[in-house]
């Protein structure tokens, strides 16, 4: 939350009315943050043109990836489409394709585009659109399964972190789910261009969880279709989803009678997630669940960024960020827990307040702040000198803390927060400060820190 952010909530008559709007992304303009599509070359080109440029010694997948990872972090400060970047975050993160490893990059932003197309869209559509998408068919290993070795992988992660939910499906629905997925292939090493493989499609009656179909078609893509159809339509389905859902955004153990009535609203609405996301908005639960969950350390970087006001210089001609601070988003990231899209397994990275509560994080965050907090990156604009984050020409120290409160926590300043701020800086509530004053000459950026650092800061 940023004053900017606050005063678009007031002139679209509330946050109700603002999360509405947010519902409708293609009616907001969002300039600045769409031109940062444009930043790194790479990010357009073709999946052919990528691995040669990798096996050429050009430029890595690993490179590329980390620029994609920088798109998105840049992406998500800038925003005026906050929803949608959170969305796409969150199904991004359901329907996990690691952007670290080889081949699967080639087709890495086009999955996750595909994503954010859908991400406020009907999940149907979304889970036909990933399943079959050749980011995640090379992923799981489905691009080389056939008739004969069907490769289980996707077929399994399908049923178990997609949609069913662990413990929802036998070995039987597993061998089944990863026949009906044959067909689907890559074409390995020369345009990598998705195709299917009729030859290699598994043709006989299949049976999933009350998925019946005689499949016996070369060409199975409608027997996929009705498949996922009907798992995207499944109870289980909504029971999965309506709990990831409440446990990102509410807590790590939400209540379940709100978890089934999303389900309900669910598959009442075709599976479009718009109206589901109105009714946990809605909820009495959302109302008390502000500052229950800790932020991740993408979220971290955002935030930090967000509130510090911190602006990104564009790369160079080809896309460099040698020694930039677009270079520094990635490992600052890594440094807090993980960099964006780096999670290994195809479960995608943690979503509960444990996972990111270790006294580690907690210090890894407190450097990232210091460091970002003292403007060290020349090549970044948008910092402030210490003077322009006072309150007038003699403020107080207590008057300093508030205004800064409210303008990087967006709330006042809590007795607690003023006793932290005030044993970090050594420096008593009632004292006057001014440019002289040691505080702004050399102390400012651990005071900010100490905000920063603050659970006010850590949790959203």
């Amino acid at each position: 939350m940023t004053p900017r952010l606050a005063r678009d909530v007031r002139r679209a008559g509330g946050g109700q009315a603002w999360f509405e709007r947010q519902l409708q992304p293609q009616r907001i303009k969002d300039g600045p943050a769409d031109r940062t599509a444009h930043w790194w070359p790479s990010l357009h080109r073709s999946p052919a043109e990528l691995w040669q440029r990798q096996t050429s010694g050009v430029e890595g997948g690993y490179e590329v990836m980390d620029d994609y990872a920088r798109w998105v972090l840049v992406r998500r400060i800038l925003a005026k489409r906050q929803l949608l970047e959170v969305m796409t975050e969150f199904f991004e993160n359901h329907l996990h394709v690691a952007a670290v490893g080889d081949p699967q990059f080639v087709h890495r932003v086009d999955y996750g585009n595909t994503i954010r197309k859908h991400a406020l869209g009907r999940f149907d559509q979304l889970l036909l659109k990933t399943t079959t998408h050749p980011a995640m068919l090379i992923y799981l290993d489905a691009a080389e399964s056939t008739k004969e070795h069907p490769n289980e992988n996707l077929g399994r992660e399908l049923l178990e972190l997609h949609t069913l939910g662990a413990g929802n499906y036998d070995e039987k629905d597993v061998r089944d789910s990863a026949r009906i997925l044959t067909g689907y292939s890559v074409d390995y090493w020369e345009s990598w261009r998705p195709v299917y493989n009729h030859d290699d499609h598994y043709r006989g009656k299949v049976r999933v969880r009350g998925f019946v179909d005689k499949n016996g078609k070369a060409n199975g893509k409608g027997t996929t279709a009705a498949y996922l159809r009907y798992l995207a339509r499944h109870k289980d389905t909504a029971q999965h989803l309506a709990y990831k859902l409440c446990v990102k955004f509410i807590h790590d153990d939400p209540p379940k009678a709100l978890v089934r009535h999303l389900a309900q609203v669910y598959l009442q609405n075709d599976t479009a997630i718009v109206p589901v996301l109105r009714e946990l908005v809605a909820s009495a639960s959302f109302k008390h669940a502000y500052a229950a969950k800790v932020r991740d350390p993408g979220e971290d970087v955002v935030a930090t960024y967000r509130a510090l006001g911190v602006r990104l210089k564009k790369p160079g001609p080809d896309g460099e960020v040698d020694g930039s601070a677009l270079q520094a988003l990635v490992w600052q990231a890594d440094s807090v827990g993980i960099a964006p899209f780096a999670w290994g397994q195809p479960n995608g990275q943690p979503i509960d307040n444990e996972s990111w509560s270790s006294p580690a994080r907690l210090l890894a965050s407190m450097r990232f702040h210091q460091g970002v907090a003292g403007g060290w990156a020349d090549d970044a604009t948008g910092y402030r000198q210490p003077e322009q984050w006072l309150p007038g020409r003699h403020p107080r120290f207590d008057e300093v803390v508030d205004h800064l409160a409210q303008q990087l926590l967006h709330q006042q300043a809590s007795k607690r927060l003023l006793k932290a701020c005030s044993v970090a800086c050594d420096v008593k509530p009632y004292e006057a400060i001014d440019k002289d004053h040691p505080l702004v000459e050399w102390g400012f950026p651990r005071l900010l820190s100490t905000i920063l650092d603050s659970p006010d800061h850590l949790s959203r």
